[in-house]
């Protein structure tokens, strides 16, 4: 099945449907969300994203993240994604919105009207390995001190998530 992503404008009103890899080829912007994770210990679950991805492939990101399905709340688009990535399920609150765009090596770019969701859970996933390479937990110190190091290994949308919303999942 084509993916579609929605089609908004500055203010988050849909304009239209794209298929997915289209909007990433011309950037134009469009709805996303990006899944935060907590467990007991306030450490965030994030996931190496599989090889195989057509972009950012074997980066590291947060605990899951996609695009929302035509008539899809941000919540029940990332209860879905977190099922179809990571094998499990957990409550979700939007803590903010942001927009963002970055491009990337292969020509195709991401300019994201994004959602950030938070939630919690203390088992392991049961990642997809479609779409995932490696997960670990790690506390928001550790993943900015490595990403201040490393910052050639974490994706873009994560990495402006740290500099930019760190209040929101701090």
């Amino acid at each position: 099945m084509e993916e579609k992503v929605i089609l908004v404008n500055e203010s988050d009103e849909q304009i239209g449907l794209m298929e997915k890899i289209e909007a990433h080829e011309k950037a134009l912007l469009h709805r996303a969300f990006s899944v935060f994770v907590y467990n007991d210990k306030n450490e965030i679950m994030i996931q190496q994203r599989a090889h195989s991805k057509y972009h950012s492939p074997g980066l590291w990101a947060n605990t899951c993240c996609s695009h929302q399905r035509e008539g899809e709340s941000n919540v029940d688009a990332g209860k879905r994604r977190l099922m179809e990535e990571m094998g499990f399920q957990t409550d979700l609150k939007e803590v903010t919105s942001f927009i963002y765009k970055a491009p990337f090596d292969n020509g195709l770019s991401e300019h994201e009207y994004d959602y950030i969701l938070t939630g919690h859970y203390n088992d392991e996933p049961k990642v997809n390995p479609d779409e995932v390479a490696d997960w670990k937990w790690m506390s928001v110190e550790e993943i900015k001190k490595d990403m201040a190091n490393q910052p050639e290994k974490y994706t873009a949308w994560f990495k402006i998530i740290f500099d930019n919303y760190y209040k929101f999942i701090a």
